[in-house]
């Protein structure tokens, strides 16, 4: 028993000690180094300083913790991901997934622009037949809200394209709006078995050549083996395409109306055989017969 309190009264000298130690005053002193003139001094204990330095630690902590959580700050903090830039990145992607779409699309109106210049384009035999019916119907479904009865019947043509055998081609182009490019002689026929996609009307020099509808000119040059050619782009896809011109009368970007004279018959280029018109007519890549829409006799 005696030795239990001794141990007891140990522990309690201990700890007086050392609740001694962290009371006992301190002063800090500031002096002049040359004069020692005290300019400063302070009480403490070590206790003081200990809660001090807790303070002070802790004061520092909430700081910074409040001015990276509620301060733009927090945008610099390595691997720091907030809804903000989340949402900025979803759509970013969702950009740029649509500018691959509008590129892809670009590029295939650009090669078909290019195979339609150089005459080599591959006419593509459709593995559906219910193909253009199915694109141009949802073509329709997209553009409901704009679609005339003209647009109708030219949509329903163009999938029933190889059905046509009798066509009263004056009242379907005034159905569709559509203006006969120019009246002459059907020198070579629509002919898709020698990849002949287009017809030539054989025409007096400086014929004027006309849009066959409202569109834009996208392309006005001249080609070396198909002359001065100009390409007028039209609603729902459709491109008109006038070849072997002697004079162009518009201009890339240029806007022209249907019936408006765009350049005058000609006989320029390498494969040109006489004065005449080459005239094509493509809709979504695919061609079309232009006499089952136009008629082209005088």
């Amino acid at each position: 028993m005696f030795i239990f309190v001794s141990l007891m009264a140990i522990k309690d000298n201990k700890k007086m000690k050392l609740f001694k130690k962290l009371m006992n005053p301190y002063r800090l002193v500031v002096v002049n180094e040359e004069t020692f003139e005290e300019q400063f001094q302070i009480g403490l204990s070590r206790l003081n300083l200990i809660v001090f330095l807790v303070l002070t630690f802790t004061i520092l902590s909430l700081s910074v913790f409040f001015v990276v959580s509620y301060t733009p700050l927090k945008e610099y903090i390595p691997g720091y991901d907030s809804s903000e830039i989340r949402k900025k990145a979803v759509e970013n992607l969702f950009l740029a997934d649509s500018l691959i779409s509008i590129y892809k699309k670009n590029e295939q109106y650009l090669n078909i622009v290019r195979g339609v210049l150089s005459d080599n384009l591959v006419f593509k035999e459709d593995p559906n037949p219910n193909f253009s019916e199915n694109n141009l119907t949802t073509k329709q479904n997209a553009t409901r809200n704009n679609i005339t009865p003209a647009d109708s019947v030219l949509r329903d043509l163009v999938s029933r394209e190889d059905k046509f055998n009798v066509v009263n081609n004056t009242r379907l182009a005034e159905e569709l709006f559509l203006i006969v490019p120019a009246k002459g002689i059907v020198s070579q026929a629509y002919d898709q078995n020698n990849k002949h996609f287009a017809v030539d009307i054989a025409l007096e020099e400086g014929t004027p050549i006309k849009s066959v509808a409202n569109g834009t000119i996208v392309f006005a040059e001249y080609t070396a083996q198909t002359g001065y050619v100009i390409m007028v782009e039209h609603d729902l896809g459709m491109l008109s395409v006038y070849k072997h011109n002697s004079i162009l009368n518009k201009e890339q970007g240029d806007i022209v109306a249907a019936g408006e004279v765009i350049a005058q018959a000609g006989n320029t280029g390498e494969y040109s055989t006489g004065w005449h018109l080459h005239f094509e007519l493509w809709i979504d890549g695919y061609s079309l017969n232009p006499e089952l829409f136009f008629d082209f006799e005088k």
